[in-house]
């Protein structure tokens, strides 16, 4: 408690500084590179925007880093004591950091059009030109995005001091990657889906890795030897899969933009050597920090200042990394990113027209969607992860649900990366089968799966303060968030009247047209389509569900509007995103509106396997639940000696006897 209440003075005037030498490293590096290997303009914008861009870039991703791993330390890593003053410096240099944050976001936005116009923001016509024009470029629109969820995390972290305010900041700094990722350098690159999601990867891991480093080196003043110890090794979990993460994207964005081994002589590819070689350095000097110290601290508290060094020798060399990826992304890779030429599927897709499908394409068409399939690889990983743990303390945990989450994912790759995923983008049929896969067949064995369950099992339960994954579990789980969208009723409105508003606004199209819209619409199928299964045969924990009669009544309800949704597209004669699919001149011979009206077909039949499977659940928990009621009255009149059934019989007598009392006087 002394070194909580009394850091060293030293400490206390050195350690803060270590992040911002580092951050200044990374922005003059990134000026410097971003200038040097500039991607040349129809029209030089002039020193300020040509050299200014890359330093506010640089100094945009070291405080954005910053905020996101002060919350993720004051959350999630560090021990806190009973006052929370660790959480609340967190949570107050988040917001200082947030504010450059935000405001290098908006000055980039600037600097960003200013170097696509060839304008100084200085020329007096550059005001009208940016408010006419700016806003029709995507990547602008998601700088302005990702500036304005900087400004919300800015200001929950400034006002906000429980530990469930701050978690969801720094979800919401960690949702900044995304739209971060569609405005960098591989937004209009060919393989457009697979270079941003490489990207938004790459931002992740990077963010966390540097972020978190410089977060515990903000708050060591106030950590004692036992609590640094601590959240240095949960620190170092966070930089295992954070090495992961930014190694494998960047391998993957390295193969579209550089090509071939012979293109890494270039301006392009010696910098991202050189970026790689820092990367490796980092992996050491993780395994190093690993080994050094992380063992030692809790037996030996003077370790915490050479950690301290270490640290700040690892935070440089971050700084570095950042400041050549700024220079990278003002450099020109060696494979071109733009093709004249392309066909007009290529252009609003992002990938060449498929082949017109035939009877075998079900199983032959597949293409590999990264984001998607890394993230269902994880989760079955995870998953068998914890039926192992399970197992080896003697646990038993049924296989039917490991089944139903196999199989679950298996529907989802297949939807994704196979036939449906492929020819869902040009053929309103196919999407819709994609859809009836995306928002039935996979939420419903997900939910049988029983997945909080299974985690609520094998995390453990932290005592210190901070906030685990099973803290945050439970927290979402009992939020009121939660109990209002797992209202039957809103989960009924959510699954069905979403699908109306989907297809009958501009949002089928944008999904369509955008990458942004693809990932939010697969997203919310499988949402909504996960809280319809849960509040029907939900396992897992939760707010209070319904009795099975009235369970029935509403999958009934429910189904018979979908129902009416797949006749009305049946029986409709306008076609749903007309210029879309006219643009696209697939050469098939199909007919939009016949197609439309196969989807609806589809729309309706598809959907009576589900529903016959999940009204059967539903009475399969009916009969379990008067079975486990018939038994609990068994197990409650042998303990009591079936004092309950021998009270009704008293009741029956008296009522008797007092009629025939009554018989008697008349």
């Amino acid at each position: 408690m002394t070194g909580l209440a009394h850091p060293a003075p030293a400490l206390r005037r050195s350690v803060p500084t270590i992040p911002l030498l580092a951050a200044l490293v990374a922005v003059v590096l990134g000026g410097l590179a971003g200038g040097a290997f500039a991607v040349d303009r129809l029209a030089d914008p002039g020193a300020l925007v040509r050299w200014g861009l890359p330093l506010v870039r640089a100094l945009h991703d070291v405080a954005f880093a910053a905020t996101v791993g002060l919350l993720l330390v004051g959350t999630m890593l560090v021990p806190d004591d009973a006052e929370g003053s660790r959480r609340v410096a967190a949570a107050r240099a988040a917001g200082a950091t947030g504010m450059v944050w935000a405001v290098t976001g908006l000055l980039g936005v600037v600097l960003t059009f200013a170097g696509a116009a060839g304008m100084s923001p200085l020329d007096p016509g550059f005001g009208d030109q940016f408010g006419a024009v700016a806003m029709t470029f995507d990547a602008l629109k998601a700088m302005v995005f990702a500036s304005l969820l900087a400004i919300a995390v800015t200001t929950g972290a400034a006002v906000g001091r429980s530990r469930f305010t701050l978690a969801w900041m720094l979800v919401l700094g960690l949702v900044a990657c995304f739209p971060l990722g569609l405005a960098g350098h591989a937004a209009g690159g060919t393989a457009h889906d697979t270079a941003v999601t490489s990207l938004q990867y790459h931002l992740v891991g990077a963010v966390l890795w540097l972020g978190g480093l410089i977060g515990i080196l903000v708050l060591r003043p106030r950590l004692d030897a036992p609590a640094l110890a601590t959240t240095v090794e949960r620190y170092s979990t966070v930089a295992t899969w954070s090495l992961a993460f930014v190694a494998l994207s960047g391998v993957l964005n390295a193969t579209l933009r550089v090509g071939s081994l012979g293109a890494l002589g270039s301006a392009y590819g010696l910098v991202l050597l050189v970026k790689v070689a820092l990367l490796v350095a980092l992996a050491l000097i993780g395994l190093q920090q690993r080994r050094a110290y992380v063992a030692r601290l809790r037996e030996h508290p003077e370790v915490g200042r050479g950690f301290a060094r270490f640290a700040a020798i690892e935070t440089a060399v971050m700084g570095l990394a950042v400041g050549l990826g700024v220079a990278l992304s003002r450099s020109a890779p060696p494979v071109p990113q733009s093709r004249p030429g392309i066909s007009p599927v290529e252009s609003l897709t992002g990938y060449p027209a498929p082949p017109e499908p035939h009877a075998w394409s079900w199983l032959t068409t597949w293409r590999v969607d990264w984001l998607w399939l890394s993230l269902s690889l994880v989760a079955v990983g995870l998953y068998l992860h914890g039926v192992r743990i399970l197992r080896r303390r003697g646990d038993r945990w049924p296989v039917l649900r490991t089944v139903a989450w196999l199989v679950g994912h298996l529907i989802f790759l297949h939807t994704t990366q196979g036939a449906p995923g492929v020819y869902g983008k040009v053929s309103f049929s196919w999407h819709m089968s994609m859809h009836m896969a995306l928002s039935m067949a996979v939420p419903m064995f997900l939910v049988m799966a029983a997945p909080s369950t299974l985690a609520l099992r094998v995390l453990q339960p932290r005592r210190d303060g901070s906030f685990g994954l099973r803290e945050l579990l439970l927290a979402s789980l009992h939020s009121r968030w939660l109990g209002f969208m797992a209202n039957p009723i809103v989960a009924a409105v959510n699954f069905f009247f979403s699908l109306i508003v989907f297809y009958y606004s501009p949002l089928f199209e944008l999904a369509l047209r955008t990458h942004t819209g693809h990932v939010l619409m697969v997203v919310h199928f499988i949402l909504a389509g996960y809280g319809f299964a849960w509040v029907l045969i939900g396992i897992d924990p939760g707010p209070r569900k319904w009795t099975p009669p009235m369970r029935l009544v509403l999958l009934l309800g429910t189904i018979g509007f979908h129902t009416w949704f797949g006749i009305s597209l049946m029986t409709g004669t306008g076609v749903l995103a007309r210029e879309f699919y006219e643009t696209l001149h697939l050469g098939w011979g199909w007919k939009l509106l016949q197609d439309q009206q196969d989807g609806g077909g589809i729309a309706w039949g598809v959907g009576e396997f589900p529903t016959m499977l999940l009204s059967l659940l539903v009475v399969l928990d009916w009969v379990r639940s008067d079975s486990r009621e018939t038994r609990r009255y068994d197990r409650e009149a042998d303990r009591d000696d079936d004092a309950q059934l021998r009270a009704y019989n008293e009741r029956l007598a008296r009522m008797a006897a007092h009629d025939k009392d009554l018989e008697a006087r008349r």
